[in-house]
């Protein structure tokens, strides 16, 4: 029996993990505040148009997938896992870390599944990554920069580096296997008082260092993590077509009667399989709930996350 899912949140991204769901044979109902619009895909879909007053309580429920406002997730969240209901939540999980440590503390509490919508960890080109990375071919890797740029979305309560930067940093945090011991933050804001364009500049207990630069008023997008490590670099770009998705670059950098001599060698791309990040994140959501075992993309993780974003930000007056 596959768990029965409620997607709570029919906007563009609930809008897609209804879809995924109903693929994956485990949606069951569909919830928000906006009536007709939870019941234009309860039609579409062939499932139940729950009201989200009483969608918590509901016993033919196992388990929600919130994709809320950001400033509603953790209350929630707390309203779910104390029904006795798994949780998927988009990212960011909540606009405060004591929002989020009260998330992710009443679902331990009460023996919840808490996963994060941290989609890109399940990117196939990343995980051939990681796994490039934890079996030695880059080397120590030494600095890591992502790029996340594009036109929209535009957003009230959160900005450019709340809004795009979960994705980078949860893969940053997955690389590194740990939290950065200094963070510095940059913004910009052109449009009203939230920044448009973010840089953050951290640095961790190893000393590798890593930048990330997210805007979401850029006339083309980019969506690009590099690692450079002491063997070999690579590249994780998304907006490539999936045979070019993941490039290693084995450049060579050395000392030569006092001065410094490279050679820069052609990228050999790593055959990546192809599969739907959003896809795979849900399937592990299903297994998490079936076996119990605590999701690759947990609360803990969110929360750090959160930190980091909380230290990054720039406020405009």
């Amino acid at each position: 029996m596959k768990p029965r899912i409620a997607v709570l949140g029919c906007g563009y991204w609930g809008s897609n993990h209804i879809r995924t769901l109903k693929a994956l044979g485990a949606l069951h109902a569909v919830s928000d505040a906006n009536r007709a619009r939870a019941e234009g895909f309860a039609s579409e879909q062939d499932c139940l148009a729950i009201d989200p007053g009483a969608l918590f309580s509901r016993p033919d429920v196992d388990a929600i997938v919130m994709a809320l406002p950001p400033q509603f997730h953790a209350e929630a969240a707390i309203k779910a896992v104390e029904n006795g209901k798994d949780v998927l939540v988009e990212k960011p999980i909540a606009l405060t870390v004591a929002d989020a440590e009260r998330a992710v503390a009443a679902a331990r509490a009460h023996g919840r599944i808490f996963m994060v919508g941290h989609v890109l960890r399940f990117h196939p080109a990343f995980e051939k990554l990681k796994a490039l990375i934890d079996q030695g071919e880059l080397g120590e890797v030494r600095y890591i920069h992502s790029h996340r740029l594009g036109l929209g979305k535009f957003h009230t309560e959160n900005d450019a580096l709340w809004d795009l930067a979960p994705h980078d940093l949860s893969m940053i945090l997955a690389i590194t296997g740990a939290e950065p011991v200094e963070i510095r933050g940059e913004g910009a804001a052109l449009l009203d008082h939230l920044s448009d364009f973010a840089h953050l500049h951290m640095r961790f207990p190893n000393g590798l260092r890593s930048h990330l630069f997210a805007s979401r008023l850029n006339p083309y997008r980019e969506r690009r993590l590099t690692v450079v490590g002491t063997r070999a670099m690579a590249v994780f770009d998304d907006v490539e077509p999936w045979e070019r998705k993941l490039a290693v670059y084995r450049h060579a950098v050395w000392q030569d009667s006092g001065q410094w001599a490279f050679t820069a060698n052609e990228p050999t791309y790593i055959d990546v399989e192809e599969g739907m990040p959003l896809t795979r994140e849900l399937e592990h959501f299903l297994s998490c709930i079936q076996t119990r075992q605590p999701p690759l993309t947990g609360g803990e993780e969110a929360i750090t996350v959160l930190r980091i974003l909380t230290a990054g930000s720039v406020t405009h007056g």
